[in-house]
């Protein structure tokens, strides 16, 4: 039988476990009903067991959120991640994708994510995976005396026998970092998740345990899964996003990030989509319990005092800046 490749309606998958991504899987949940009304795709939400690489942590999910959770549709479906877990949080998202119904398209999100507009009018091409190009140059950082960009990314292309040359942008000058491909791993998609989940562990296992000369410089973590996933994307046939995404990252959905970098730098669209999505008393009752939500959302200081920190100021070039200005003025509440 032939895979689907076009949906407008695939599995969506997130995280969740005890804490900060329990209350931002609420947030993304109420934003997804509010926003995207006709979203009818099966949601998701993987919660790692204290167990395996979670050993001795705590993970489970409390009842009020599991409530709200389970109140939104979203399926919670727990998972023992093997590899990653408590010493890389990160790679929760490659083992979770084992999760999935194989051969059914998916699309994953990080956890702090907003739906602010209708997600079933982004026209997916299953066949074609793509990631967010709402990035920074984190990585690689090449040495002084080499290797370069070139060098280094090219290395990891050849070790897994995918073509290299196809990936570059040839719109920016050799040696700058916008040149590769590179994506924030806050959205991926692709037609198979359990395929591309197996590829992409097993390349990021490789990478981890075995770094080939080209990275001996590098710092892996926390860029890990952000090294291999274009790789992985490429091998599938993908690439960087068309216009026919532009909605994510765009209109549709917003990668804040962490609650204080919503308020700094977001539109006011943004911020009027997440406080219209939680203002249900069964929801404000149990963002409440969460400090960043408390006092930036309900007690309104993310409109009173984060935000007029950065009008009228031009947008810091990295994101580092600005969670150095809130962490300055106290309101790094994370």
């Amino acid at each position: 039988m032939a895979k689907r490749t076009k949906t407008s309606q695939p599995n969506l998958l997130i995280l969740a476990q005890s804490g900060r991504l329990e209350y931002e899987a609420v947030i993304f949940l109420a934003s997804l009903r509010t926003h995207a009304p006709d979203w009818k795709g099966r949601v998701l939400v993987a919660e790692p067991r204290p167990e395996g690489a979670w050993a001795d942590h705590q993970t489970q999910i409390s009842d009020p959120c599991r409530e709200l959770i389970a109140g939104f549709g979203a399926e919670i479906v727990p998972f023992t991640a093997r590899h990653f877990g408590a010493s890389y949080p990160q790679g929760n998202k490659i083992e979770a994708l084992a999760l999935l119904p194989p051969d059914e398209p998916f699309v994953f999100f990080d956890t702090d994510t907003l739906v602010t507009g209708p997600l079933n009018h982004v026209a997916f091409d299953f066949a074609r995976p793509a990631a967010s190009m709402r990035r920074e140059g984190t990585w690689p950082q090449p040495p002084l005396y080499g290797p370069g960009y070139g060098q280094i990314w090219k290395s990891i292309y050849d070790r897994f026998g995918v073509d290299y040359g196809d990936t570059l942008d040839l719109s920016q000058p050799d040696e700058h970092w916008e040149r590769y491909l590179y994506f924030n791993a806050g959205w991926f998609f692709g037609a198979d998740p359990v395929e591309f989940g197996c590829r992409f562990l097993e390349w990021a296992l490789a990478l981890r345990n075995d770094p080939h000369d080209e990275l001996a410089c590098q710092t892996m973590d926390p860029w890990l899964d952000q090294i291999v996933l274009p790789v992985v994307i490429r091998s599938f046939g993908g690439g960087r996003p068309g216009p026919d995404l532009a909605g994510l990252d765009g209109d549709i959905t917003c990668h804040y990030r962490r609650l204080p970098l919503l308020y700094a730098r977001q539109s006011t669209h943004v911020i009027e989509a997440l406080e219209t999505a939680v203002a249900p008393q069964a929801i404000k009752r149990v963002l409440r319990e969460w400090e960043p939500a408390r006092k930036l959302i309900y007690q309104e200081k993310g409109r009173e005092k984060v935000r007029p920190l950065f009008e009228g100021l031009p947008a810091p070039a990295q994101e580092k800046q600005i969670r150095n200005q809130l962490k300055a003025k106290g309101w790094w509440l994370v």
